[in-house]
């Protein structure tokens, strides 16, 4: 007979020869072969573990021919587990208790004393039956994940700067690998779609790309997060989930600000790395997993090592290639480029038009430090579309590019200047109206015309 692989079973009779019997046979087919005569153990053992299939007696000896017991237990397995698949057995079946027992969710109703070859056969369309219930469940995770990410805004990757040269050329040597990746720069410097762009880059192109931020996962979430878990293994586990490692396999997964990762985390994620498969939560079968990684952090891991907060032998799993991206003060050149196509992309959404920028406006965005980078920019320019009135933008319209936080105290100069207290009474009436010109103008006593008038002298 030929050998087949019938994965983990679980066989519950009260018959310990059938058990013994059963187990010689099967144990030559299947990856696992667990007996049970106890069926009150059924919780437990349900709970605790993944089974291909469940062999269900339907008379135990309370109740020996109407089949009550395996009914209950069959609906006691189906409510921990919907996707089990049970097949059940008895001497006394007819067409009614089989009819009876398909509704209730059995997969199967075989008939004892069976045929080996009948037993095999019925086992071996079961556990075709499970592995499409687990690829349907892995497919509705990744649908859902898929439609979250066409909710996200996604551009191509702009610059024309020498840096940003440099990294392209990174990528176009990397993507066709499956070297693991790790981007480092500053928060705002787009580091997701650098990411994005190995991947849509790579053999993996046509798979998922699942993308994690590490950062936003509690300790007690991660490992349902990342590895999964078996429904009722924790208090609002109503479900079977597939984690993001599962989710992510034949495709990219992308883990975000790693570097905030607990040094018990790292441990748990290294483990992961090496086996390359996970075990969800609450039961014991581990998952083989097959993913391009790719991480990226805004902290300085090399120093985190040397300071024994980053486990080093993890640092070495993550990062065979680094990739760094600069941040925006370092590649002003491409901030032109950027700006104008965040101008068109913010102009179509709001429905205004604009020719572009001033000279000021430009010198200004090309001046200014962008402590958040591309993102604080894409911000920047999305603020001043909103409120702009002329045909460009003009310096006045990033007028809190300027701002400076305001103060609860008054200030303690004692110029008697008139342009520096004009310029230092403007520039608390802005702070104080969040940057609300029409607000600040009339606290002023000026009008918006007078107010931005003066915004233009004083560089504000």
């Amino acid at each position: 007979m030929e050998s087949q692989n019938l994965g983990r079973i679980l066989i519950i009779d009260d018959n310990e020869d059938l058990l013994f019997a059963a187990k010689m046979l099967l144990k030559k087919h299947a990856k696992e072969v667990m007996i049970e005569k106890d069926p009150r153990r059924i919780p437990f053992l349900v709970n605790n573990n993944s089974y291909d299939v469940i062999l269900l007696d339907m008379n135990f000896r309370e109740d020996t021919t109407s089949g009550k017991e395996g009914f209950h237990w069959l609906k006691e397995i189906k409510a921990i587990d919907p996707s089990a698949v049970v097949i059940l057995i008895t001497a006394f079946g007819d067409v009614e208790m089989a009819v009876q027992a398909l509704k209730e969710g059995a997969t199967d109703f075989i008939l004892k004393p069976w045929q080996n070859e009948k037993l095999i056969a019925t086992l071996s369309s079961a556990v075709r039956l499970k592995e499409s219930y687990n690829e349907v469940e892995k497919l509705n995770t990744k649908q859902r994940q898929l439609q979250s990410d066409l909710k996200k805004p996604y551009s191509d990757i702009i610059g024309q700067s020498a840096s940003m040269k440099n990294i392209f050329s990174i990528i176009d040597k990397v993507a066709q690998t499956d070297a693991n990746i790790l981007i480092l720069g500053e928060n705002g410097t787009g580091k997701e779609l650098i990411a994005r762009a190995i991947h849509d880059r790579s053999m993996r192109k046509d798979e998922i790309f699942v993308g994690v931020d590490m950062g936003a996962i509690t300790e007690s979430l991660f490992e349902s997060e990342l590895f999964g878990h078996k429904r009722g293994s924790f208090t609002d586990a109503k479900e079977d989930r597939a984690g993001r490692f599962e989710v992510a396999d034949q495709g990219s997964l992308f883990l975000d600000e790693i570097g905030n990762l607990s040094l018990p985390l790292q441990s748990k994620l290294l483990t992961v790395l090496q086996k390359r498969e996970v075990t969800r939560i609450g039961t014991n079968k581990p998952i083989p997993v097959d993913i391009r990684l790719i991480c990226a952090t805004n902290m300085h891991l090399h120093e985190m090592v040397m300071d024994n907060t980053f486990r080093q032998d993890l640092l070495y799993r993550i990062n065979t290639v680094e990739i760094f991206l600069p941040p925006l003060r370092e590649r002003t050149d491409d901030i032109p480029l950027l700006a104008n196509h965040f101008l068109k992309t913010y102009g179509q959404k709001y429905r205004k038009t604009f020719e572009g920028f001033t000279d000021a406006a430009m010198d200004l965005l090309q001046k200014y430090p962008w402590p958040g980078n591309i993102r604080e920019l894409q911000h920047a320019i999305e603020r001043a579309i909103i409120m702009a009135e002329g045909d460009k933008l003009d310096s006045r319209d990033f007028f809190f590019l300027s701002a400076k936080p305001a103060s609860d105290k008054a200030p303690t100069s004692t110029t008697l200047n008139l342009d520096d207290m004009e310029r230092t009474t403007i520039q608390r009436a802005i702070d104080k109206n969040g940057g609300n010109i029409s607000k600040a103008a009339k606290e002023l006593g000026l009008t918006r015309a007078s107010l931005y008038r003066r915004l233009e002298k004083y560089g504000l």
